[in-house]
């Protein structure tokens, strides 16, 4: 019974150190410019210059209440989540006597308190993600005053601190909705990782293990990450050159 219960505690220590460990690797990364958050943040900031320069918003609107009602779906999402594992903890003794029908699971005198125990880590990590995501949903909440109070076209010509101000805040606080948006979802992908620890606890480590492979693979590598910042790459380059281009025509004129 020690056996069974160290290994299970040894399966729990290992996905919480991997979640731990890609949550910072992550975040690391996308300071360095290097992940599909970096280059939508990079994108957001083109976004922002953009709202600068047209006197109607109201595409710009709908898009953030897009992102918000994607976050919001999630949330209520969770709390449905969490309404049904509430009630399976009354009724952990029908699922283990189901769980015991799977050919890997293995039957030991403190089976229940362990399936106990792996529907509270369930209930807790939809708490985090309830949360999370909620806050996600603030904060696009006041990207959208921000957009409501973008300086308008004139201003933004006749006070390029200002523009450049309104573009670095209002990118910024979508981009750390969007952080908030991906630990909340992040929380769903390792949910799942917990439901093969119900039938063994080596299960758990192969799941996380996965788990963290997909999200890498997503975020570092794949398709979209790669178009996208290749027009990200060529759209800021082109706006170094047009930039160039009028500072030598100012040049001239003088």
């Amino acid at each position: 019974m020690f056996e069974y219960s160290l290994v299970n505690m040894v399966a729990f220590i290992w996905f919480c150190v991997v979640w731990a460990s890609y949550t910072y690797f992550a975040k690391h990364k996308a300071r360095q410019g290097v992940n599909l958050s970096a280059v939508l943040n990079r994108q957001r900031l083109n976004w922002m210059a953009q709202v600068t320069a047209r006197d109607h918003r109201i595409m710009d609107a709908a898009l953030i209440a897009n992102l918000e009602r994607n976050t919001s779906f999630l949330a209520s999402t969770s709390i449905l989540v969490l309404a049904g594992l509430l009630t399976a903890l009354g009724t952990v003794d029908n699922i283990d006597d189901v769980l015991q029908s799977f050919p890997f699971y293995e039957i030991k005198q403190n089976s229940s308190f362990w399936v106990q125990i792996k529907i509270l880590t369930l209930v807790t990590i939809y708490v985090y993600s309830f949360f999370a995501l909620t806050w996600s949903m603030r904060l696009y909440g006041f990207a959208s005053v921000m957009i409501g109070s973008a300086p308008s076209p004139e201003e933004a010509r006749n006070s390029r601190t200002l523009k450049n101000k309104y573009i670095y805040a209002s990118a910024k606080v979508i981009d750390m909705a969007g952080h908030s948006y991906n630990r909340g979802l992040r929380a769903y992908y390792f949910s799942l990782a917990i439901l093969p620890w119900f039938v063994s606890p080596w299960f758990l480590v192969a799941s996380s293990s996965l788990v963290v492979v997909i999200l890498y693979v997503r975020e570092f590598h794949s398709r979209p990450y790669h178009v996208i910042r290749e027009y990200v790459d060529f759209y800021d380059d082109e706006k170094k050159l047009a930039n160039i281009n009028d500072s030598e025509d100012d040049e001239k004129t003088l």
